[in-house]
């Protein structure tokens, strides 16, 4: 899956589009979802140009990976969020329904979330 360059959160990052800014470091924005799921819900948006998790984990340099997972759990305590509990997710291609192809983690919090995934019927 190839990295467009001019996805939105591409150009959240160029700041050509604003958001909700809660976090930010060398290796990450993090901001308020603008289509809430739950009453917490957070982006965490690596800054090098990756269009999916399979792209960051296999492309990233080791300091950018290890930043971006330390900087998705100080983002979850500095939040509040790790009593009672919280979630994390990233959608990787067309059957995850990716929507945006860079990658980033959504933080979901705030209410009782349910089961994860509903088991199939029998």
């Amino acid at each position: 899956m190839a990295y467009d360059e001019n996805n939105v959160f591409a150009k959240i990052l160029r700041n050509e589009i604003p958001c909700d800014k809660v976090y930010e470091d060398e290796h990450v924005l993090a901001f308020k979802d603008i289509e809430p799921q739950t009453p917490t819900h957070v982006l965490v948006v690596p800054k090098g140009a990756y269009s999916s998790f399979d792209d960051f984990s296999r492309n990233a340099p080791e300091a950018e990976i290890a930043g971006f997972i330390r900087a998705a759990g100080k983002i979850a305590r500095d939040l509040g969020l790790v009593q009672p509990g919280y979630r994390i997710l990233a959608n990787t291609g067309p059957d995850a329904h990716q929507e945006v192809m860079h990658f980033h983690l959504h933080l979901f919090a705030g209410k009782d979330l349910g089961r994860m995934i509903k088991p199939p019927e029998k």
